[in-house]
């Protein structure tokens, strides 16, 4: 089920077209450069260049004889080559070939994904611009903490979105590393001048050191940035499914024309992509735990990292490709109701007040824990009475005596608590 995430771009990579293609790339460049250092017969990789090909369902005939898929590549290639067909994968082991080639696609693969967090920033920016004075309330806990605005949350958002693109760039540099080091690594059958020749025309770095595999440390930090990507996105979906309730309705994903939210209850407005997106982030999740236990192998090397990784590792660029795109849309088209906002703020009577009325005592000569109860017990008769705060505070004796009707009226003004707002901006934006 996978294909019905897979966006244009992010399933070209990772079609099999594309991984027979980059293998044929390899290897040709590998001849090419086993021919620039005198290893191979004069116009070999020429050759191999010009004649080369494929054929996907002829390789995948041979492999179910031979039970290997680069044994049936190799086989499938040489039959369109002629004598040249000796240097074609001369002195490779399989693992070459595939962590070459894998370090290729997920190097490609990171860009997009970089891409989709790039134009996610600016989404998340733009709205942040635009709900910069939104008040709100603040919640701790699920309860009213302080006025906060729905700028700022998006400002949170914008902050979270790049270090999580400045992670994906770190991974995409730490796995776009190659290795044409032989079957242990120890450049047996091969000078080290080759791996380094083809690792720079494919524009990679070349393993410094390795066995017969690129370590899985690499791709164990790739699977993490990926997981700690999906997270962020499920943390913001989050949001958005909680804002989204009956009871707040501070916000909405768009609900198009035609669109319909259950089978039985046609009022249903569900926020069913925010849903879908935290779903998903639990696969991207689970397979970072599979990235990491493939880091522990038998010595030089063992199979059992690479049937997780034809999977986990194609999926999770898929399923966040696909979350970020989608709650990029999110984004874009979301309803934000101000005057709901404001509603759900004022139900808490006022009490949202009670730290700056804290703070005043203290100021006036106040022992905090002496302000901090006298305000509380203030606080308290306004929830279980369902009376405003400011009104039974304005009754209280001890607390007028200490602060004055003045200034006890101040305490209760909302832009006092967004005076800070366009610093935090100017530290966030620079503008």
């Amino acid at each position: 089920m996978i294909e019905r995430y897979t966006r244009p771009a992010m399933a070209a990579i990772w079609s099999e077209e594309k991984k027979l293609s980059t293998w044929l790339e390899v290897e040709t460049i590998v001849c090419e450069e086993l021919e620039a250092l005198g290893l191979c017969p004069s116009g070999t990789g020429a050759k191999i260049r010009q004649k080369a090909r494929f054929d996907a369902s002829r390789i995948k005939g041979i492999e179910e004889r031979v039970k290997h898929d680069v044994i049936a590549f190799v086989s499938n290639v040489g039959e369109s080559l002629g004598d040249e067909s000796r240097f074609f994968h001369f002195g490779l082991t399989s693992s070459d070939l595939l962590d070459t080639s894998q370090a290729i696609l997920c190097r490609d693969a990171c860009s997009l994904i970089e891409g989709d967090l790039k134009e996610l920033r600016e989404t998340l920016k733009s709205s942040a611009l635009a709900q910069r004075r939104t008040i709100m309330a603040g919640r701790t806990h699920g309860v009213h903490a302080e006025p906060i605005t729905f700028g700022l949350k998006l400002l949170v958002w914008y902050e979270e979105a790049g270090r999580n693109l400045a992670r994906i760039a770190a991974a995409r540099e730490d796995v776009a590393v190659g290795k044409i080091s032989g079957a242990v690594g120890t450049f047996s059958h091969q000078p080290i001048e080759l791996e380094e020749r083809v690792c720079g025309r494919l524009g990679l770095k070349p393993e410094r050191v390795s066995t017969q595999i690129v370590q899985r440390d690499r791709y164990a930090a790739l699977l993490s940035s990926l997981a700690l990507t999906a997270s962020s996105l499920e943390k913001f979906a989050t949001e958005i499914r909680h804002l989204q309730r009956t009871e707040v309705r501070e916000v909405e994903e768009s609900f198009v024309e035609g669109q319909k939210g259950s089978s039985a209850m046609p009022h249903k407005r569900n926020p069913i992509l925010s849903e879908r997106i935290c779903g998903l982030a639990r696969v991207v999740r689970n397979n970072s735990i599979a990235g990491m236990e493939n880091v522990i192998l038998w010595h030089e090397r063992d199979i059992s990292h690479s049937s997780a990784e034809r999977i986990i590792i194609p999926d999770s660029f898929i399923l966040v490709d696909y979350m970020l795109g989608t709650f990029n849309e999110i984004m874009r088209t979301l309803r934000v109701f101000p005057e709901r906002m404001l509603e759900n703020l004022k139900q808490s009577g006022d009490t949202i007040f009670s730290q700056r009325i804290m703070l005043e005592l203290v100021k006036s000569g106040m022992r905090r824990d002496e302000a901090y109860e006298l305000v509380q017990a203030s606080a308290n008769l306004s929830i279980e009475g369902k009376k405003s705060f400011k009104d039974v505070a304005a009754t209280d004796k001890r607390l007028l005596s200490s602060l004055g009707q003045d200034l006890l009226e101040s305490c209760f003004d909302l832009s006092y608590y967004l005076r800070n707002v366009d610093g935090i901006y100017k530290r966030v934006l620079g503008e």
